[in-house]
């Protein structure tokens, strides 16, 4: 008998990846397992209305029809009745762009006009309640002051990326209709101008003005970035702490987890948001498809001004701080500490008399002092040196930090790095570096450092020590009193350095 070739046919949702940087498509996987967050009742609810404000795919309202069509059966066994019902009655949205409204009503109603002789359920228009409402940026000194872009960037796209949820269009007024759930995979950020591709996060705009509408749940999927704040950021983390009524949170450290093929420096993480409940939040951290961490506590650690992911990092990051001991960040420099680029041209390859030996990405030249206009008190004595940037990877352990090293009297860096110090010997320049080596200095930082960029801020978890000595993980476990549990996490997220 002729063996018949079994064929994978996946649902195509689950095939599409990201159509740029700032709009990621949701797997039906996720999808569901967000929607899962909510309670199920919502589900057998005649009246229970739903909102996707930012449709790429459709995805959301589709998995959430196919909940209502099994929930809804015993109060409407008729299944085109059930059906008018859910999709005129009970899902809404709002598109990004003219391409994803397409997309959207293709997913939801079988075809990409809601009024066709196709469409499952029949509306009078080709929209059906999948709008793409015209906003327009609000542009001040060449800014849209609602959401940052750049008017110079977007001038010659033919989407204009004014977003309708943020930009001035409220749904319940378009609808005329009061939500019980808002839920959706925001565009993540719009380039605002500035140098390098710059570009800012907004993600976070819709999340807030999801919450201005009050409705009964909130569940959205988004960079997990905010956690240490940044870039705009920073007044939304301080909100998202402090806020009681999210009850769940489900974070990944590996975006690929969620968007297979997807870089996302920092993770996602998807949460539920309560209107009408004040309580502890149920944490679930996930550092690859098999380690998965969960607790039960605030998102807000009383003396921590930003979201500790792990339960032991907390732990650990608790019995630091009892010592009231002085930060490191007070050692770590600026940005660009002695005004030099990153991209600068003008070093010599040979010295010159009174010039300075300049670190710079991948080479090291030379410099007259004078065009040296910054930190000029620190070029003659002992520092460390340590890459402003570095990529962490996605895989377990990491080693947090690029490797320092010694930074003589009569040098400085440019931009890519940034200087530790300044110190009186070299002796207690080699001694940092030992500490930086360890495995418990990076874990304290990584508690804090969600983006390849190491500013001075990811350092403010880490305590300074006797540098008059070189420091080991064993003389600091034991001064900090680390269980043999806490000592085994550290080390199974932080691979030693050699430096």
């Amino acid at each position: 008998m002729e063996q018949t070739e079994t064929k994978h046919n996946p649902d195509v949702l689950e095939c599409l990846a990201n159509l740029s940087n700032d709009e990621v498509f949701t797997p039906p996987r996720v999808a569901n397992a967000m929607l899962d967050l909510l309670p199920k009742e919502l589900f057998r609810d005649p009246k229970t209305t739903f909102l996707d404000p930012c449709c790429k795919s459709g995805v959301f309202l589709r998995e959430i029809a196919k909940r209502l069509i099994v929930g809804l059966e015993p109060v409407f066994p008729d299944l085109q009745e059930r059906l008018d019902h859910i999709f005129h009655k009970q899902l809404f949205g709002f598109a990004i762009t003219e391409l994803t409204a397409l997309t959207s009503r293709r997913t939801v109603y079988c075809t990409k006009s809601a009024n066709g002789e196709y469409s499952i359920s029949r509306f009078d228009t080709p929209e059906g309640n999948i709008l793409l409402p015209l906003a327009k940026h609000q542009w001040i000194d060449g800014k849209c002051c609602l959401c940052g872009a750049s008017e110079e960037t977007l001038k010659d796209r033919t989407e204009s990326h004014a977003y309708a949820f943020i930009h001035g269009i409220n749904p319940e007024k378009v609808f005329h209709m009061k939500f019980d759930v808002i839920i959706g995979n925001p565009p993540y950020q719009l380039a605002d101008g500035g140098a390098q591709a710059s570009a800012r996060p907004i993600y976070h705009l819709f999340v807030e003005q999801a919450k201005l509408l009050k409705p009964k749940f909130i569940v959205f999927i988004t960079p997990a970035r905010w956690y240490a704040g940044g870039k705009g950021l920073d007044e939304f983390r301080d909100d998202m702490l402090g806020d009681t009524r999210i009850t769940e949170l489900h974070d990944y450290t590996d975006s690929s987890l969620c968007f297979p093929g997807v870089k996302i420096e920092g993770g996602v993480s998807y949460f539920l948001w309560e209107r009408d409940r004040d309580d502890l939040c149920h944490i679930v951290t996930r550092m690859g498809k098999d380690k998965i961490i969960e607790g039960k506590r605030r998102l807000r650690e009383p003396g921590m001004d930003v979201f500790i992911r792990y339960q032991q990092g907390y732990e650990v990051w608790r019995k630091v701080k009892a010592y009231k001991e002085a930060s490191f960040e007070k050692l770590v420099s600026a940005r660009k500490p002695f005004g030099l680029e990153s991209n600068f041209k003008g070093l010599r390859e040979k010295a010159r008399s009174n010039d300075v030996k300049v670190y710079a990405n991948k080479a090291v030249g030379f410099l007259a002092r004078y065009e040296i206009t910054k930190a000029v008190d620190v070029i003659g004595k002992w520092k460390v040196f340590i890459s402003y940037a570095y990529g962490m990877g996605d895989a377990l352990p990491y080693q947090v930090l690029n490797k320092p090293f010694l930074g003589e009297p009569n040098s400085c860096c440019t931009e890519t790095y940034l200087y530790l110090g300044p110190f009186k010997t070299k002796e207690e320049a080699e001694n940092v570096i030992s500490y930086i080596k360890t495995r418990f200095f990076r874990f304290l930082v990584l508690l804090r450092k969600m983006t390849q960029h190491a500013t001075a801020k990811v350092y403010a978890s880490v305590p300074q020590q006797d540098f008059s000595k070189p420091w080991t993980d064993e003389e600091l476990y034991a001064k900090y009193g680390l269980t043999d549990e806490e000592i085994a996490f550290i080390e199974s997220m932080v691979k030693p350095m050699e430096v």
